[in-house]
């Protein structure tokens, strides 16, 4: 298992986060720009509004309530997710099959040759969240998300043969200090037997995963990265790393999971639920970093 560390060079805006030494605040500038935030405060201004304009008031209000109620729905998610983002169709068992078959042949040539055993394709897998002490484990753990991405990532890696690595330090907003990479590598070795070959725990976000990880990817030899993460996050994922991939030669190809859709009856759609809340959120969030190029 290597653990990645590097040098890179910040990007303007970071840059300018940085010399401001606002990066935590990030976090809180998200939630004050996604809902219910906003529409609360459009709230409170109806309110203020129905002292002059009565008529006026109730509409807004109405109009803030309704808002309320449509971002909470996975209808509105799902209407929204495709106008927004753009999906990423999963690797096809053909693709996945044309991987091992690169990989024994890679095995094949290595063996020949007696090299060192560098790889040519790497699977990264990003965080996507960590829990620094679970009670129930006595120890760290990884969220739901980044579990979830980590056991995508170890079955394709038993799939194709080719080794895995995972991005993610600690978040902005995460004063917990636990790295999530060594989490998921201790996971990964302990309860699914497949040690992790790369570790990199220093990043706070995708486009330090990207600037700090293919560096030593393409260290080690890698030409080719399976980028893995969710489905509504691998626009921006992607972006970001074709970015920072650009002068490297190392081809980004998508390898999204957690795409599956939840059958539910149409009603159900259409009524308030924390569900849909996050999934909103979720999918505006990663618009607005999209859009910002965070």
């Amino acid at each position: 298992m290597t653990i990645l560390h590097a040098e890179t060079k910040e990007p303007r805006l970071h840059s300018l986060i940085s010399l401001l030494g606002i990066e935590t605040w990030k976090p809180v500038l998200t939630a004050l720009l996604l809902p219910p935030v906003p529409l609360l405060l459009a709230v409170l201004i109806s309110a203020r509004l129905m002292l002059a304009r009565r008529s006026w008031g109730w509409l807004a209000i109405s109009l803030s309530v309704a808002g309320l109620w449509l971002t909470a729905c996975t209808g509105v998610a799902r209407v929204i997710e495709p106008l927004l983002l753009t999906a990423s169709p999963p690797l096809q068992p053909a693709r996945i099959a044309a991987l091992r078959a690169e990989a024994r042949s890679a095995a094949s040539a290595t063996a020949a040759n007696s090299s060192n055993g560098h790889s040519e394709v790497a699977i990264l897998v990003l965080g996507g969240g960590v829990e620094p002490y679970a009670p129930e484990y006595g120890m760290s753990n990884l969220s739901s998300y980044s579990l979830e991405s980590l056991r995508y990532g170890l079955w394709l890696s038993r799939e194709t043969g080719w080794p895995v690595g995972f991005s993610g330090g600690t978040g902005w907003g995460d004063r917990s200090g636990a790295a999530e990479a060594e989490v998921a590598a201790g996971i990964a070795a302990r309860e699914y037997g497949r040690p992790l070959r790369w570790v990199e725990g220093e990043s706070h976000d995708t486009r330090e995963n990207a600037a700090r990880s293919l560096p030593l990817l393409q260290a080690s030899g890698v030409r080719h990265v399976l980028l893995v993460t969710r489905g509504w996050h691998m626009q921006r994922a992607k972006a970001l790393f074709d970015a920072a991939a650009a002068d490297s030669g190392i081809r980004i190809e998508a390898a999204p999971m957690g795409l599956a859709t939840k059958v539910e009856i149409p009603l159900l759609s259409w009524l308030p639920t924390s569900a849909g809340f996050e999934r909103v959120r979720l999918v505006l969030r990663e618009w607005l970093g999209w859009k910002l190029g965070a």
